[in-house]
């Protein structure tokens, strides 16, 4: 390694020691006592933001839980293409310390046809929906390939913690449905899940014992039913830090799951992913990931809790993105740090960054450029999102941070060459973390629209692990425009549009055409009344919430986001 790469690493392994932390150093999931609280000041008046450089952004939601993900970035925007998009996180509006007794997972939804997010408010720590009835967290978010409904995770419970998943009624409903993990999945946290094509619900989760550093998997074949989770890991090092991930093919019945194996002390890390082809019932070897050919000298490449995020593209093929650190003489380093991608056990770098300096630390369990996720649109094209911290970009403390920027990368060729983008910043006054790019970017099957969600966080640095205060921090869903891809919404194409009830008459505002006739479907499906064209009478019906589906000679299927509420 030449003298300049010495220089260059020294200074910012002394800055970073908080970035190489044991897995012992995870905070307890329990809730903290009011006399444990610390008070922190209040939350801003108002949000500030970014520097936006490229596209459009909807605010759809908030949060002062400012830490979204422990290891990797998980699955937390999909697109059900004839339905809308889905975009989850997690939620906490409590600000008199870090314990969020009301942590929660978070939910909204964009119908394309009517070109709106369900639940917005003027106040955006108000909109979106919670999606479970009790403290939870660190879940992901899937939807059903076939139906269009979102299906959340998290992980529940006081004492001991369990799997939950709640799975909407209808696609953009905001009703949910609930599967406890007792008695199977009791015992079990940090649960990401998958949907293959089936719609089985395939789940990678630590099992909730002695280190936490046995990794498990867990399968529901049929909705509420799981059968008994199984070693996902052995004969391989299990990760020892909650660095799993999970993703299972939309077309077909594989699954992958990844992890990081990362010792005390953060030796060179190798990455491993296993491979199941019949929906979860068989698995193959657990696999070691070959090294990437990052760095050169007596640098060696080394992945990082916050990597691995796998996915399956629409053509059944395997995809990888990782974030790669330098591990130099025994250390592990935060910078420079390269985002990779792997696709037939062939390696292709997406980014390298390589900072002049580094004017304060990146913060908990981070390096320079971490948390890679992955998305493809309809013609096979490719897109990674991760968070980059800004070298010079330092959010006064004590402690300082420095703040981070998303990027973006685009590749036309099925990975084999990238082109990157910073989408926030520089020179941002907020810090932009955890994004997570759509899984399937196409819009309602008109054209590729290429989203990311992440959060502005206010302060930089987590509020949870004593880096900063509680602030109230926006999601956000950001559209940014790449080559050939429209700058503006297109127009929605012409479907029924339901008003109000009017003394318990409901009028089918645009026809469903000659041959077609409607149904009102209550929250379980089941058909309650027949709808025409026009003015129909439903006085007769119960208050409750109900759903329009049009009706052919040829198919029955409900239709995105016509929901009605009818009150007394």
């Amino acid at each position: 390694m030449s003298s300049h790469g010495v220089l260059l690493l020294l200074p910012i392994a002394l800055g970073t020691a908080r970035n190489m932390v044991p897995a012992t150093a995870l905070p307890e999931e329990r809730l903290v006592t009011e006399a444990e609280q610390v008070v922190t000041r209040a939350p801003d008046a108002g949000p500030r933001h970014s520097v936006v450089n490229l596209g459009v952004i909807d605010t759809v939601g908030g949060t002062t839980c400012d830490w979204q993900s422990n290891g990797p970035m998980y699955r937390f925007l999909v697109n059900s293409p004839e339905h809308g998009l889905h975009v989850a996180w997690m939620y906490s509006s409590y600000t008199g310390g870090t314990s969020y007794p009301d942590r929660n997972m978070g939910y909204n939804f964009y119908d394309y046809d009517t070109r709106e997010w369900a639940w917005k408010d003027s106040d955006f720590m108000q909109s979106g929906l919670r999606v479970f009835a009790e403290r939870c967290g660190f879940g992901s978010l899937d939807a059903d390939p076939n139906t269009g409904v979102a299906v959340v995770s998290s992980h529940a419970g006081s004492t001991r913690l369990r799997v939950e998943v709640g799975r909407d009624m209808a696609p953009g409903a905001g009703i949910f449905e609930y599967c406890s993990g007792q008695p199977t999945m009791e015992g079990y946290l940090w649960p990401p899940i998958s949907l293959d094509s089936a719609a089985r619900v395939h789940c990678a989760c630590i099992e909730d014992a002695g280190d936490r550093d046995v990794l498990y998997y867990g399968r529901m074949p049929t909705w509420c039913s799981w059968d008994d989770p199984s070693r996902a890991a052995p004969p391989q090092p299990e990760p020892l830090f909650p660095d799993h991930n999970i993703a299972a093919s939309k077309v077909s019945g594989k699954v992958c799951v990844t992890w990081v194996y990362a010792p005390e002390g953060y030796y060179q890390c190798p990455g491993f992913y296993r491979i199941s082809t019949d929906g979860g019932v068989n698995w193959g070897p657990s696999t070691q990931l070959d090294w990437p050919p990052a760095y050169s000298g007596d640098t060696l490449p080394s992945f990082r809790i916050t990597s691995l995020f796998p996915f399956y593209g629409r053509n059944d093929e395997l995809h990888i993105a990782a974030d790669v650190s330098p591990f130099v003489r025994d250390t592990l380093f935060v910078a420079p740090s390269e985002i990779w991608h792997w696709r037939a056990d062939t390696w292709s770098k997406i980014h390298r960054a390589d900072p002049e300096s580094l004017l304060a630390p990146v913060g908990y369990n981070a390096t320079v450029a971490c948390r890679p996720s992955i998305g493809e649109d309809s013609d096979g094209n490719l897109y990674v999102a991760w968070e980059e911290f800004d070298g010079v970009n330092v959010e006064p403390g004590p402690p300082e941070r420095l703040r981070a920027d998303i990027w973006t990368a685009a590749s036309m060729d099925r990975g084999r060459s990238w082109t990157a983008q910073r989408l926030t910043g520089p020179g941002g006054t907020v810090s932009n973390r955890f994004p997570s790019v759509v899984d399937l970017a196409t819009e309602g099957g008109r054209h590729d629209t290429v989203s990311v969600r992440y959060l502005i966080d206010q302060v930089a640095g987590s509020s949870g692990h004593g880096e900063g205060p509680v602030t109230c921090n926006p999601i956000v869903v950001h559209t940014p425009f790449f080559a050939g891809q429209q700058e503006e919404r297109p127009r929605a194409r012409v479907r029924p549009r339901l008003v109000t009830l009017v003394r318990g008459v409901l009028r089918l505002q645009v026809g469903f055409g000659d041959d077609a006739a409607g149904l009102l479907l209550d929250v379980t499906g089941r058909k309650v009344a027949a709808l025409e064209q026009g003015d129909n009478d439903v006085s007769h019906l119960a208050p409750g919430v109900y759903f329009v589906s049009r009706s052919t000679a040829d198919s029955r299927q409900l239709t995105a986001g016509h929901k009605i509420v009818i009150q007394r």
